[in-house]
């Protein structure tokens, strides 16, 4: 079982943090850079004593939040996106990135960065869409759906907590007042608690919530059974937008006249172990036998992996 240990002060270890200049590094920078424009908007609308600076800085908000309302969305596709950055409150940003920022780490020790870009964007996108899906067919929402919104980056956040917990379901971290938990059972009653929290308040942000944990969930289940993600095929619009975060991984030749796929890294990485196992044997078989003891078929797989490096 792994456990993080502290050997740095805090100011030191944000310092570190923010020079590596990780996909975690970038989607906290983000979400940072827009909590305070929108900020110093409205600092400056009450400045300039504009009557209307709360309508104004309400405006600003529902321009970049995800509306429940179809029509709303159809004028505002880009909300999609956008509200999965967007905080107005000071601790719902400092909550959501101290949770990105100790479950990011975590992920980033087992899976890629690539991997991380997608989870967020795709468990935000997840998180609207069950919150529209919600809002629009149960009557409970109906009198509020012209006047709801949903914003932050909580369901982009569970989406990173639920995938990683079901990767390393026996990882554990240390929690005051309860010790070592395994992030596995953390993710569950975080579930839990979103669930039987719809009806006492934020019923849209507990939904968003649960939408980002089962997209989470799902990726994880796919990349298991295909050791790569399927989201991951580089054919559209997302993976295009997750280039922004992440240099992309380098193009694996496939030999003169060929026409397949390009190689993901986790690929890449189980072909190179696969030839190293085999380079290991044959070099074992040299320090018994001596080189004449190798086949034809040994030597030269031998020469073209020496030729490789």
């Amino acid at each position: 079982m792994n456990m993080y240990q502290q050997t740095q002060t805090p100011f030191s270890e944000a310092r570190n943090f923010f020079r590596k200049r990780t996909i975690l590094t970038y989607l906290v920078m983000i979400n940072i850079g827009v909590w305070l424009l929108v900020q110093i908007f409205r600092v400056f609308a009450f400045l300039f004593n504009n009557p209307d600076s709360d309508s104004l800085f309400s405006a600003v908000v529902d321009y970049l939040a995800v509306p429940a309302s179809l029509p709303q969305l159809a004028l505002r596709p880009w909300t999609l996106v956008t509200y999965m950055f967007l905080h107005v409150s000071i601790w719902h940003i400092l909550f959501n990135m101290l949770w990105l920022y100790w479950f990011g780490r975590i992920f980033l020790e087992y899976l890629t960065e690539r991997q991380m870009g997608w989870v967020y964007i795709l468990g935000g996108l997840a998180g609207a869409g069950v919150f529209i899906l919600a809002f629009n067919i149960f009557p409970v929402f109906q009198a509020d759906l012209e006047r709801s919104f949903a914003l932050g980056a909580s369901a982009s956040v569970m989406a990173i907590v639920t995938a990683i917990a079901f990767y390393v379901p026996n990882y554990t971290i240390y929690m005051l007042f309860f010790g070592r938990v395994r992030i596995l059972f953390l993710a569950i009653a975080l579930f839990i608690f979103d669930f039987f929290m719809i009806p006492t308040g934020n019923a849209g942000g507990h939904i968003a919530h649960i939408g980002g944990a089962l997209l989470g969930f799902l990726f994880i289940r796919t990349t298991r059974r295909t050791h790569t993600s399927t989201f991951a095929s580089g054919k559209s619009f997302l993976s295009w937008f997750t280039r922004f975060f992440t240099h992309p991984p380098k193009s694996r030749a496939q030999g003169p006249g060929r026409h397949r796929r390009p190689v993901t890294d986790d690929e890449y990485n189980y072909q190179r172990a696969q030839q190293q196992k085999q380079i290991d044997s044959i070099l074992d078989k040299i320090s018994k036998g001596g080189y004449d003891s190798l086949t034809r078929e040994e030597k030269e797989f031998l020469f073209k992996s020496s030729g490789k490096h």
